[in-house]
């Protein structure tokens, strides 16, 4: 059952990604998990990111950080790996345009309930309906540089003002900024907006990216809209629906690595190459104006 709190149950369903890439550092992701009928209408859960974090991870393997709660109120952490490629490449669905990757995933039993439903994602109706508007507050939860919360493996929960107008339709605004620093390690972390009441708000995307220009960061944050995350389930679900996409099986990991800290690069940095093109596009007016200054 999800946690009446949104800011909780997203906090919960939230996990790191990471992968080592040497014995002194690893590169780190965000996922969140989002729970979704399969073809024939039982549910499964999907672990949502950035399509650039699975992409900059050049193993087959990625370890996902579940976190199982104990009888005294405590929480232990508890990753295993799943496989995000075969021989014959990607085996996750990945949005054609923008950077959002998905990937049906095996839980474990006691976190079933730690998922939240596709509903909360937003669709193109959301922030009329809503009322968002520019200086409205987001929230994001991710591991900046690999850091987490605590012992546990929580996310680190930050905020930011809407800094982007208009923000719909997608079709033309697939993404908006944030005034937040994007720190890596935080790209695929959810950004959500809660309504007044603890119940209310959903999601309003993923942050998949910092805004830089010529190598000066500019504290915002480059989010792509969730309605692009619903598109891609759908993707996914197609590929189920005609056999192409089988859920692959999650393995133990080494208890060595069961760990949630530890030395982290991003994967490589939020500005590199995606699906939605330069960061300094999203800063930046087109049609030949140009920035004072630049």
């Amino acid at each position: 059952m999800i946690d009446a709190d949104l800011t909780v149950a997203l906090i919960k369903a939230t996990v790191q990604i990471d992968q080592p890439i040497s014995d002194a550092k690893r590169m780190v992701g965000t996922g969140f998990l989002v729970s979704v009928p399969t073809p024939g209408g039982a549910p499964q859960v999907v672990l949502v990111t950035a399509a650039h974090v699975f992409e900059k991870m050049p193993a087959p393997e990625v370890r996902v950080g579940w976190r199982v709660p104990g009888a005294k109120g405590n929480w232990s952490y508890m990753p295993s790996n799943i496989i995000i490629r075969g021989k014959d490449g990607a085996i996750y669905t990945q949005h054609p345009t923008q950077d959002i990757a998905v990937i049906p995933v095996k839980v474990p039993d006691s976190i079933r309930d730690q998922v939240i439903p596709e509903s909360l994602l937003a669709d193109d109706a959301t922030f009329d309906a809503q009322h968002i508007d520019p200086g409205d507050e987001m929230m994001t939860l991710g591991y900046p540089h690999g850091l987490s919360a605590n012992i546990s493996g929580f996310p680190i929960l930050r905020a930011g003002k809407l800094a982007s107008y208009p923000v719909s339709p997608t079709g033309t605004y697939p993404t908006f900024l944030i005034d937040l620093t994007a720190v890596p390690g935080n790209s695929g972390g959810p950004v959500f907006v809660k309504n007044g009441s603890k119940a209310g708000g959903f999601v309003a995307g993923i942050l998949i990216k910092q805004v830089e220009d010529e190598n000066q960061r500019l504290e915002l944050g480059v989010v792509t809209d969730a309605v692009f995350v619903r598109q891609t389930i759908d993707l996914m679900l197609k590929a189920q629906s005609s056999g192409v996409a089988p859920l692959r099986a999650v393995k133990p990991v080494a208890a060595a690595r069961d760990v949630p800290g530890g030395a982290a690069t991003d994967t490589t940095d939020m500005t590199g190459n995606s699906n939605t093109g330069t960061a300094t596009q999203a800063a930046k007016p087109t049609s030949g104006e140009t920035i004072d200054g630049q």
